[in-house]
């Protein structure tokens, strides 16, 4: 995958990481409809909707950890037996999807190899489960850059559109997580972490 050039720099870190994808062109009716990012699979739109979900009681989590020691530490309990069930439905979803693949994520995109090429400017579905924590996330994505390589394969470089906030936010969430350990994997290796 190409390094950016100055002008062409993203505002959002950029991590290289590893994600199940399952990536879907947008016909022109299909981009002015919310109906075509509805996936037929019940069970991937669940996983999406849970990690939203937990993601955005978080808050109310630590506030409730100052209150409360006790119900908060029951309510963990129930969180983790949900996130529990939520890896049984993740696992089922990455069947569908496929192995993980390398990208380079931001909150801003990805970019990923293909072996289909996609016309800049084309809109694109993307179901796509982060690791380790297995979160769906259904994304509509614009084609900002397509790359031709040796193999026959393309480099593809996308923007999000339209991204809910608290999909961002998770987004975002994930990129600092995956970052942090990046940079513990290098010192632990005595190297520095290039970030």
């Amino acid at each position: 995958m190409s390094t950016l050039d100055e002008a062409g720099r993203r505002e959002y870190y950029r991590i290289d990481d590893s994600v199940a994808l399952e990536i879907n062109p947008l016909s022109g009716a299909d981009q002015a409809s919310q109906d075509a990012m509805q996936d037929t699979s019940t069970l991937f739109d669940l996983l999406s909707e849970l990690h939203v979900s937990e993601f955005e009681s978080q808050h109310l989590m630590r506030q409730l950890d100052e209150r409360d020691r006790v119900l908060n530490s029951f309510l963990k309990s129930l969180s983790k037996r949900i996130d529990l069930l939520g890896e049984v439905v993740a696992h089922t979803a990455l069947g569908k999807l496929g192995a993980p693949q390398p990208v380079k994520l931001s909150e801003g995109g990805i970019q990923f190899n293909s072996q289909q090429g996609f016309a800049v400017g084309e809109q694109l579905s993307i179901k796509m489960v982060l690791m380790p924590q297995a979160a769906g996330l259904m994304l509509r994505a614009r084609v900002s850059q397509c790359d031709a390589r040796a193999d026959g394969g393309f480099d593809i470089s996308t923007d999000f559109v339209n991204l809910p906030d608290a999909q961002r936010q998770l987004l975002a969430r994930h990129v600092l997580q995956r970052q942090a350990q990046h940079r513990r994997q290098a010192l632990e290796q005595g190297q520095p972490s290039g970030n």
